[in-house]
């Protein structure tokens, strides 16, 4: 196939009758030993049918969109989105920090723009709704109008109802404004970390299988790890996209890729990859190898909002603060206790008067980093700056079968170099849980690309020497640094953190701004 002065596509077939049965804008130009060359129009509809019939094409999105937002595209999110807007329904399985949403909004846009769709759905969790979605909608689509359907069922449908391009929405708040939705003139809708609907039993899945089938809107579904845990983690995925390539029921599926070994236990069969790829069609894939043009390091956000038992202690630990406070001069050292307080209830679990360790419902965190391990394909650190948060989390972690290290103050040096080397040489610890303060200087963990910052630290060279721990010589792999929020003080602290902005003046006023103005 090769482009003819920007308006023809030149195509070459054996059966030149299948294009220009189906395509009106073409014409057979010559035949040469069976071989034939098909002059194709080359428009969006046009190009998808060519998609449709098995010819490798690109969008016309590559001619004629221009690049909306801040920042101009990588050739890889070119190549995404080009890819996208010719499949009403497709798997995007790029990897974590290859820019996906930015192609996820150029191709919606595109389409908006062509009056091929009205409005966009995306359901994601709720850890980057915000975080996310909203901010990115921002800097790539500006133009656009966006809304984040959150809050109350009212609000949710009240937000719905006033007619925003772009709706973001969590998982389960489909199922509270699942008729709403369906009248709601969406026909593209986007699914972020779409391995919540791996299984095709629950009820999540199926109220989204059942918005299809009433509105059958454009679905493009993305997720790094499309079967990591297990090939049966193929099966709901691929019935919403590709429900014609892959069996009717659940059952013949799982004896296609599985073989019993025990009543208990089962074995993968060795062509479970080959159909399970089939299954997953159709898709892209770019890994951060693969893309030569991304950045060195991307940061990004997560929130993970206070559970109601956090945001209760959170407002009378600020409250108490506030009157002890009350016309007195504040120190620096006293303004980072109370920073630190704060901290602590934000990430799980706080020192008492007493000593005692009160433990909080954190959920919503455990929740956060959870996600971010499973759309990431390598290894992880994740860097919890208090010490009784630390167990907290190896607990969630190991419950969820991933394998953990820990290393904090209490680790000798011994125990500390085993968990360093089995971590850069071996299959398992896969995550390895770090306190900044006792390891932030000297380790090289390069086999990790990703770095989770659990909570926030108040030292910006302990930040830079933590990050640095996978930036070092040996790293083959574009690096993303995640930062989860749940609290105002979280999301300040990690701005001066991010702009190197560190000293004790800037600790007191930060007291002073949540604390005094807001007690």
């Amino acid at each position: 196939m090769r482009i003819v002065e920007d308006k023809i596509l030149l195509v070459e077939t054996r059966d030149p009758d299948a294009i220009t049965s189906v395509i009106k804008k073409s014409t057979v130009m010559e035949t040469h030993r069976g071989l034939a060359k098909v002059a194709v129009h080359w428009g969006l509809k046009e190009a998808q049918a060519l998609t449709a019939l098995g010819h490798d094409v690109p969008s016309p999105i590559l001619r004629d969109y221009k690049w909306t937002g801040k920042f101009a595209p990588f050739a890889h999110q070119k190549t995404t989105s080009s890819f996208l807007t010719l499949n009403r329904k497709a798997f995007c399985f790029s990897e974590a920090g290859t820019g996906k949403t930015a192609s996820i909004i150029w191709s919606a846009d595109y389409l908006l723009k062509l009056g091929k769709i009205k409005r966009v759905l995306v359901l994601c969790p709720l850890s980057i709704m915000k975080a996310a979605w909203q901010q990115d909608l921002f800097k790539f689509a500006m133009h656009r109008s966006c809304s984040v359907a959150h809050g109350s069922a009212d609000q949710r449908r009240k937000i719905i109802a006033a007619g925003s391009d772009f709706v973001i929405l969590n998982f389960d708040g489909l199922a509270v404004v699942k008729d709403e939705i369906a009248a709601g003139g969406f026909d593209l809708i986007v699914v972020d970390e779409s391995t919540a609907y791996k299984n095709a039993q629950t009820t999540r899945w199926k109220i989204l299988r059942n918005l299809q089938k009433e509105t059958d809107p454009w679905l493009w579904m993305m997720t790094g790890t499309p079967a990591a845990q297990s090939p049966l983690d193929a099966y709901g995925l691929a019935k919403l996209v590709n429900p014609e390539g892959c069996p009717k029921y659940y059952g013949a599926f799982r004896d296609s890729v599985l073989y019993k070994i025990t009543q208990f236990k089962w074995g993968v069969k060795p062509q479970a990859d080959s159909i399970v790829h089939r299954m997953l069609q159709p898709a892209i894939r770019f890994e951060k190898s693969q893309c030569l043009d991304l950045p060195k390091v991307t940061a990004v956000e997560r929130d993970a909002p206070l559970t109601s038992q956090q945001m209760k202690y959170y407002k009378l630990l600020k409250s108490q603060m506030s009157m002890e406070a009350d016309g007195e001069q504040v120190s620096a050292v006293n303004a980072a206790v109370s920073i630190n307080k704060l901290l602590q209830i934000s990430g799980g679990a706080v020192y008492s008067d007493s000593g005692e360790v009160v433990q909080f419902d954190v959920s919503n965190r455990i929740n956060a980093v959870l996600e971010v391990i499973a759309e990431t394909t390598r290894k992880v650190l994740i860097f919890v700056p208090f010490t009784h948060t630390i167990e907290l989390l190896r607990e969630a972690l190991e419950k969820d079968n991933i394998t953990c290290a820990v290393i904090n103050g209490k680790v000798n040096l011994n125990k500390r170099s085993e968990i360093v080397a089995d971590f850069q040489s071996k299959p398992n610890p896969r995550v390895l849980i770090i306190q900044p303060q006792a390891a932030s200087h000297g380790l090289t963990l390069t086999e990790a690309d990703t770095i989770i910052w659990y909570a926030p630290v108040t030292s910006v060279e302990t930040y830079l020497q933590a990050n640095a721990r996978i930036d070092r010589p040996g790293q083959k792999h574009p690096m993303t640094i995640v930062h989860i929020k749940g609290s105002e003080v979280e999301a300040k602290l990690y701005q001066m953190l991010r702009g190197n902005i560190t000293n004790h003046q800037k600790i007191v006023e930060l007291y002073r701004q949540e604390i005094l103005q807001s007690g």
